[in-house]
Formats: C-alpha cells, structure tokens, sequence
C-alpha cells in the first residue's frame, strides 16, 4: 500500500524550500545593490557593449557606429523611430536575413498588437533573452530577499497569459512574449504551474478562463500572477462558481499577486473586496521589447530600472516630443517629476526605438520610475494633454473618496456637445456604483483640474465645461475588446483617446 507523506514530511519539505530560496535570494542582493548605486556607470558600459555588437551589422554600417565614440554622437547619426520606421530593417531580419539589426538572426519573434503600427514582430536574440527570463527571476528572490517571505512558494502558481503555441516564421518560433517565455520555464516551476499547457494554448478567452477556472478552484493556489482586469475577471468568475465570500477563503495560500502593464490603483479596491484581507502584491513593467523595472521595496514607491540587462534608455520631455528635433536624455540627465518618453536601444536590434511608453522619474538615488501611460493616448482636443497617469490618479482618488468601484474606463473628447459647451466624456464600466453619481462626477472633475492645469485653466475661461460620465453597463469593455480580438491575455484598454472612435464603439456595446 503507498504511504502518504507525513504532516511532518510536508512541513520539513516546505521548510527546506524557503530555507534554499531564502539562500538563493541572498545571492541576488548585491545585483540589486548595483542597480542602485551605480545605475549610470551599468548604463555607459551597456552603451559600449551595443555599439561595438552593433557595428557588425547592416544597420550599424548605415548609421556609421564605428565612427560613434560618444552618445552625443550616436544621437547625430542614430534617429530615433517607431516600429514603421525600423520596418525596413525588421522585415528583412524576418525574410532570413543576417546581421540585420543584430549579428546572426534572432530565436524567436514576439509577435505583438501595436497601438499604432497594427502587427508587430519584435525580434529576440540569444543575447537578449536573458534580460525575459532572468528578470523576473530576480525579481521574485528580490521579494523573498527583502520581505523574508516564501509562502508563495508552497502552492501551485498561476500565470494568467497569451498562449505559448508558436508558429514558424522562415524558421524562427513566433508568438506571444508570455507563450515564448512559457517555454523557458524551470522544470522544478513547471510541475507547479497552472493552468496545463493544453489549456493554456485556448484561444478563445471566455473558454479559456473557464478552463482554468476548473483547473484551480479546488488547487492550493499561492501566486497569482497576470495584468489587473484580467485577473479580475479570473478572480469574480471563482468566486461565482465556488460559491465562496473571497479569494483568500478559497486560497488560504494565496500570498503573493504580481502584475504588470496597467496602473493599479483604479483596480485596488475592488481587488481588496475580492480578495478578502490582505495580500503582497510585486509590480513588474515588461514588454515585448523587454523588461525594464521591477519593484524593489515592500512596501515600495517606484520601480527600480535594469541598468545592465542589454537596454541603453533614452528619455525625451513628453511635451518636448513632437518637436522637430527633440533633446535625448541619458540615464544620468534625467530629472524627477518630469513626463517622459521612454527611448530603447537593446541587444535585440531595437535601434534609437520608441516603445511608446512614457514614465515619471520619482527618484534618482537609486533610479525609480512610475509608469504614466502612453505617448499614444493623450486627450488633448482643447489643448490640455491630459495623459494616461493624471487620469488613472484622479480616477483612483475619486474611487477612494466617494465608495466606488470600477471595472474600466476610458476618456475622449466631446467637442460637439448637444447639452452644452464642449468637455471631456468619461467612459466608465462601475462595479461598486458610486451613491450618488453627480458628486462623484464633480469630485472626479475636481482632481483632473488639480492634476493637469491647462486643463484647470480651460474650465476656469468657460472654453469647457465640467467632464460628463456615461455610465456602461456590465461587461462592456469586455464585449469591446472580444469584438476587436483582444478579449483576455496581455491585451489593455486604452486609457484615453483624442479621437471618438472607441467611444462610438463603446456606446453600441452597451
């Protein structure tokens, strides 16, 4: 007759695998010491490193590096581009070419939806999947290092992502940035993980999130992991089939929530109610092009930027961007407070690249960032740029101070107003209605003209009235965002817009 583990043997092996991750950790500490203390130096090696790599390549001929002695000279000879403009390059890397962007060809293609450029086939490199893999490695022995806690560690986890199918694109595996990484995961990780690779390779979202949902509703799951509305949706489908009052009381393991990709604090009331009580919670900022911060303290304000993984950063004022020759700033020029345009130059052949994401310096010792939003969504109809960060702020504020919940929102100008003068038009799906809907309107008003004068000043002159909410009912953003294919994964609503066409969707979905 088998025997089943003692109680005992259980708690001896959950001990020796804290007491091994806890060693592991400590490893780790003094990479994070360097991040922090000397971010610029990593930062001019990392520079080095890609010219002299890059002088080797098409693109490096073109651009003259080996005549590069500086990085005021590589912004003379190196503009900076969107993905259409590096287009030239990256489809003749993906028609078989060599030494491109980058000496050989890539192993992999992160194939990714642009906001702007549609499609897109980000190359990987043997040398920069290192920065995919190894970094959020780091970041989990980093939270075990500086908290002591390893409780995660005891159950099963789940990664809520894009499917790891991947096809072949003239020999090189392409596919979703979460799908290529789920390839690389540890055999001693796997045997924990959730959901199975068979359910994870769904493509239908509703169907895949009842599919896990059955794989772990009856799982000890102990880390959770996946972009904020996604979870949400994965957290509130649980609840509804098991019956239960909260996460924790269906996962008293559950100790550890990490995320990434969106602002959190819209979502941050509405994931306490659903979780129960109170869980640690890592953020993460990855993307496709790569993985740049990671949080660093518990409890922390910022991320902590990678200065040695591959990526050389530029940053360009965000009010500065559009002129015609706007100044590039290294790591070490940056200042704290400003908005900007975060510019990429990486060991995967991303030249002078605009990612299209924009980030606020918090700290310069060491160098923390918070995520703002992206160049692409702006409200800026009457002149007042209204960015992503100053709505998701006032959002989360209004939240706070009236008892309400949400479950989207998304802003676009109403320049033609049939009741008034023109405003700005809040799409919001709620899941806590606020009590009265009137006072959270003029509180939401309120913080967006603390948050952003200009567009203080244009309601202030009559130019605008106050902003107007349109109520959305149940399950509207997420009818929209099946309705464009983009319906669960690593897929995000645009936060805003300076045009009407996703607020002319939206008013036919609900």
């Amino acid at each position: 007759m088998e025997r089943k583990p003692s109680v005992q043997a259980n708690y001896n092996a959950m001990g020796l695998i804290g007491f091994s991750a806890k060693m592991a950790a400590g490893l780790y500490d003094r990479q994070i010491s360097s991040w922090r203390k000397n971010a610029a130096a990593l930062q001019e090696k990392v520079f080095r490193q890609l010219i002299k790599k890059g002088s080797r390549t098409l693109f490096g001929s073109d651009h003259s590096f080996g005549r590069i002695k500086s990085y005021h000279q590589f912004t003379k000879h190196v503009p900076v581009r969107d993905y259409e403009s590096l287009r030239i390059y990256i489809d003749r890397v993906i028609a078989g070419e060599k030494n491109i962007l980058w000496p050989g060809r890539p192993v992999y293609f992160a194939m990714t939806s642009g906001t702007t450029s549609g499609s897109k086939c980000i190359p990987i490199t043997r040398d920069s999947i290192p920065n995919h893999i190894n970094s959020m490695r780091i970041a989990l022995f980093n939270y075990i290092n500086s908290t002591g806690k390893t409780g995660f560690l005891n159950g099963k986890y789940i990664f809520l992502s894009g499917s790891p199918r991947l096809e072949n694109l003239n020999g090189i595996p392409a596919g979703r940035l979460s799908g290529i990484v789920n390839h690389h995961i540890p055999g001693y990780l796997r045997i924990k993980q959730l959901p199975t690779w068979g359910v994870n390779c769904i493509g239908d979202w509703e169907r895949k999130l009842d599919a896990i949902v059955d794989q772990t509703i009856d799982r000890s799951m102990s880390l959770i992991s996946g972009i904020p509305p996604w979870v949400k949706m994965y957290f509130e489908r649980l609840l509804e089939r098991s019956g239960k009052p909260s996460i924790l009381s269906l996962f008293p393991e559950f100790s550890l929530f990490v995320y990434g990709g969106v602002n959190f604090r819209p979502y941050e009331r509405k994931f306490r109610k659903l979780i129960g009580g109170e869980v640690d919670s890592l953020e993460i900022f990855p993307a496709s092009e790569g993985f740049f911060a990671l949080q660093d303290q518990f409890p922390g304000n910022g991320l902590l930027l990678i200065p040695d993984s591959g990526i050389f950063y530029e940053f360009i004022p965000l009010d500065k961007f559009h002129d015609s020759e706007p100044e590039r700033i290294p790591l070490e020029g940056v200042l704290t407070g400003v908005n900007y345009v975060m510019i990429l130059n990486t060991n995967a052949g991303l030249w002078g690249y605009n990612i299209g994401d924009t980030v606020r310096f918090i700290s310069k010792d060491p160098y923390l960032v918070a995520v703002t939003g992206r160049v692409s969504e702006y409200t800026s109809a009457f002149g007042e740029h209204v960015i992503a960060g100053e709505a998701e702020s006032a959002m989360a504020e209004a939240c706070r101070k009236t008892g309400a919940g949400i479950t989207e929102f998304t802003v676009a100008p109403l320049v033609d107003n049939p009741d008034g003068k023109p405003c700005h038009e809040w799409f919001i799906e709620f899941s806590e209605h606020p009590p009265d809907l009137e006072v959270f309107s003029r509180e939401l008003d309120l913080l967006m003209r603390k948050k952003n004068s200009y567009y203080d000043d244009l309601v202030k002159g009559n130019i605008i009235q106050p902003l107007i909410v349109r109520v959305l009912s149940a399950g509207s953003f997420a009818r929209y965002m099946n309705s464009i294919g983009k319906l669960g994964g690593q897929n995000k609503v645009p936060r805003l817009r300076n045009d009407r066409n996703l607020a002319d969707i939206l008013i036919s979905c609900s």
